[in-house]
């Protein structure tokens, strides 16, 4: 009914879980925990049905044998995670959930999402069989600072990291933007460090957002000699999974820091690449020009479009999205990822270059940028706006007479 962690493969237990066994078995520093594997979601017939009592008891067994801590329950299905899919946050993670009752919804809550319309949407244009789901039932770290990074890969000799306070969700979920660091191969490190207005924490048996005090949202969250040792680490990951830096692909590493000391939370390969490394020498701004204004950000996705903004704030507004809308908005929910079938361009208030939003929109060959201050009220609705991915810039052209 359940693999322990450091068993996991992915032929049984998909790329998420099997990734993690494998930097388990290497000795690097993975957070403790067990698999439900393929062959439990097969055999159940509706999973939101109770799960089987075989499988509950396990559970009760696996908990117990941590010690009854909080858990991230996570999914592990095997067409995430992959080469050529990320399905970067198609799928339900439940954060801080603690005792059975709570684990086993859990479970069924990831099981359920396979079929969301967020994860149907993004699996529309692939082919392939019918996709099973694995769930990682893993100890949770409760993070000071947390984030993403990418490991150096063919085109690029630098590695990528992101951070913010608190647990990693609102770095991979695009809520705040998160203070932005290269390494090079020499160690030098170049940061920018961004106004981090919220953080997401453990609260109990559950998790809250909370305003970041004013003294540490401009502070940065990494000095440089935690991020060389995060690119390090990096390192190692890669190393552990076979990579060979400038042949292999880069990877996507979610990491966390607890008193100092890294975790490694997921890693997979990068479906597609970011565009040019260097943070924005300054913070975002907006220019005025005869007729136009541009507004700068960070560059997310490659490419330019041109097309009318769309100004969503929440569901409410997806039946306003029309095919070539350019998306303005405050953040890109997983939720959302119906809508980057029809939008020509992304631009969002907060979120960096590695949240699951960007991943998602680079996949989709969309350009993106992010981190743009007030965009959903300096942009108004229908005006003409051109994105460029490249250069991190949405600038203005025309009003049109549509609404």
């Amino acid at each position: 009914m359940l693999v322990p962690l450091a068993d996991a493969v992915a032929a049984t237990c998909g790329g998420k879980a099997g990734t993690l066994g494998r930097l388990t078995r290497a000795g690097l520093p993975v957070p403790d925990g067990v698999v439900v594997p393929f062959a439990v979601y097969r055999a159940v017939t509706n999973p939101t049905d109770p799960l089987p009592p075989a499988l509950t008891h396990a559970l009760a067994d696996a908990l117990a044998a941590l010690g009854d801590p909080p858990v991230a329950v996570r999914s592990s299905a095997d067409d995430e995670d992959t080469p050529d899919a990320s399905a970067a946050g198609q799928h339900d993670t439940v954060l801080a959930a603690r005792g059975l009752a709570q684990v086993t919804a859990a479970v069924r809550t990831c099981w359920a999402s396979l079929r969301s319309p967020r994860a149907v949407a993004y699996r529309a244009a692939r082919s392939g069989a019918e996709p099973v789901m694995a769930v990682l039932v893993q100890r949770l770290v409760d993070a000071q600072v947390a984030g993403v990074l990418f490991t150096p890969g063919p085109r690029d000799a630098t590695t990528r990291i992101e951070a913010s306070w608190g647990l990693g969700a609102s770095v991979v979920g695009g809520t705040v933007t998160p203070d932005a660091y290269v390494v090079t191969r020499d160690g030098a490190v170049v940061r920018r460090v961004a106004d981090k207005r919220t953080r997401v924490d453990r609260r109990g048996a559950g998790v809250a957002t909370s305003d970041v005090p004013d003294a540490d949202r401009r502070r940065p969250t990494l000095d440089d000699a935690a991020a060389r040792a995060l690119a390090r680490l990096g390192g190692r990951v890669a190393a552990a999974l076979g990579g060979v830096r400038d042949v292999e692909r880069a990877l996507d590493v979610e990491w966390a820091l607890v008193d100092g000391e890294p975790w490694i939370l997921q890693a997979r390969p990068v479906t597609a690449d970011a565009p040019a490394s260097a943070p924005p020498p300054s913070a975002p701004s907006s220019t005025t020009l005869t007729g136009t204004t541009t507004l700068t950000g960070t560059p997310g996705s490659r490419g330019t479009a041109t097309g009318p903004a769309r100004v969503v704030r929440g569901p409410g507004d997806f039946a306003r999205v029309r095919r070539g809308d350019v998306l303005v908005c405050p953040w890109t929910d997983p939720a959302w990822t119906p809508l980057l079938h029809l939008a020509a361009g992304v631009v969002t208030e907060t979120g960096g270059v590695l949240s699951h939003a960007a991943i998602v929109a680079r996949e989709r060959g969309i350009p993106a940028v992010l981190g743009v201050p007030d965009a959903t009220t300096a942009l108004r609705a229908a005006t003409t706006v051109t994105v460029d991915g490249d250069a991190g810039t949405v600038t203005t052209l025309r009003s049109e007479d549509h609404p």
